[in-house]
């Protein structure tokens, strides 16, 4: 495992080996009205452990849906019984992608290999592969020492960048929330976006089958947008989560430069204090 997808034909020929963990780490928007855990016990690829991505925010923290803070994480690894050395492969079964979210989550802080199952749950589904209910049973392992997340931006870090504009600034979110074109509906902020970004909206990025698109097709999308791929990119949404997905075809295409704005929009919109833009970009 050297990419950071693997196919659902890799992963059922690997789904015995010893080294191998897979995680669901499905979330969904509130207004779908799923419940990720309760679905996961009704049925899951064989063997798989549920990450709970939706526990795993900060609330210590002033910014809304804050990433967890390392002592977390690492709780959650020891609670899955994951060790190092293990191979890692997270899917989900969300609209959002939050698989991504979960990649993020483990390849800033972690060092073992992480991969996304490419197509997730539904594309597993639709090739008739095996399904198991039901809680696994799980041996916890030791906590391990985990850094603060690396490629990882606060609004200071955004403030400071409006005037050099040094990173650009990619949001995944849909046109219309990108120009302000009625409130949020997930967030419950007015729309808009930091002045100087750019939109790319995540699901531009995946084919029917909900597999990512090929490398050219995603540098393409890139390109499309007004990046430059060879200069930094910080990436935003919402609440970080389908900015993730972002990050995920960055990483694909190679790109190492690259960080992710926690709290995105959700902190940016609600602070009276910081500058927005709404309407096309120019």
């Amino acid at each position: 495992m050297t990419d950071n997808l693997v196919s659902t034909e890799w992963l059922a020929d690997a789904l015995s080996d010893e080294d191998l963990v897979v995680l669901d780490a499905s979330l969904h928007l509130p207004a779908a009205n799923r419940d990720a855990r309760a679905e996961f016990a009704a049925a899951h690829i064989p063997g798989a452990r549920f990450f709970d991505l939706a526990s795993l925010v900060d609330k210590t923290s002033d910014v809304p849906s804050a990433l967890p803070r390392p002592e977390q994480l690492a709780a959650r690894i020891a609670e899955l019984g994951i060790q190092l050395g293990d191979r890692i492969v997270i899917y989900d079964d969300s609209a959002v992608k939050t698989a991504a979210r979960a990649w993020y989550l483990l390849t800033s802080s972690w060092i073992a290999p992480v991969a996304v199952l490419d197509g997730g749950l539904a594309k597993w589904r639709a090739e008739g592969r095996p399904l198991e209910a039901g809680a696994p049973d799980i041996e916890a392992s030791s906590m391990p020492e985990l850094s603060q997340p690396k490629r990882l931006r606060m609004k200071a870090d955004m403030l400071a960048n409006l005037e050099p504009q040094e990173e650009q600034v990619l949001d995944a979110r849909s046109a219309d929330r990108f120009e302000g074109a009625g409130a949020d509906p997930v967030h419950g902020v007015e729309g808009g976006r930091i002045p100087g970004s750019y939109n790319l909206p995540f699901s531009e990025l995946y084919n029917e089958d909900g597999t990512f698109k090929s490398a050219d097709e995603l540098r393409g999308a890139f390109e499309n947008a007004g990046v430059d791929m060879g200069k930094p990119i910080t990436t935003t949404c919402g609440s970080g989560v389908t900015a993730s997905v972002l990050l995920l075809a960055l990483a694909q295409l190679g790109k190492t430069d690259w960080a992710l704005y926690d709290g995105s929009w959700s902190d940016w919109g609600s602070d009276p204090a910081t500058p927005k833009s709404t309407g096309p970009r120019n």
